[in-house]
């Protein structure tokens, strides 16, 4: 069977999935804006109660890890995760589960070489790039003034 170049490329187009990019581009907005939203709603209700902004911001952080740890203990992350995509994996409750997933798989093995070797498995890397980082920027900083 001879194919030119043209009908090959509409042979293998007619044949191949088509794309879901847009879905999930719209999935991943989605999720992850309302994620930002209760990361705002925690942070105005601490304002609310009277708590500086500087304060309420790290707050309303601290929340979201907690919460995002919380649902990945409880497999609501993972559902999330599947259906959002990367739009769970940007926000810092993206983070909170690198940390606690690989912690809760390997409970098998027990607290120090299971629990506490792994937990860090994912993260630990973004952790090194982050002090990594932060070094560097207070080294140069340092050196040429800011």
């Amino acid at each position: 069977m001879k194919m030119t170049n043209d009908e090959y490329k509409d042979y293998t187009d007619s044949h191949s999935p088509r794309s879901k990019s847009g879905r999930n581009m719209l999935r991943a907005f989605l999720v992850g804006g309302a994620i930002c939203l209760v990361g705002q709603a925690l942070i105005d209700i601490f304002m609310a109660l009277g708590i500086d902004k500087e304060t309420a911001c790290s707050g309303g952080s601290i929340s979201l890890v907690f919460l995002g740890a919380l649902l990945t203990g409880l497999g609501v992350y993972d559902d999330m995760a599947k259906f959002a995509g990367a739009g769970t994996l940007v926000p810092i409750t993206g983070f909170a589960n690198s940390v606690v997933a690989p912690a809760l798989e390997f409970k098998t093995e027990g607290f120090v070489l299971g629990t506490a070797a792994k937990m860090f498995i994912i993260s630990g890397p973004v952790i090194v790039y982050g002090i990594s980082a932060s070094v560097v920027y207070g080294l140069l900083y340092v050196l040429f003034g800011g």
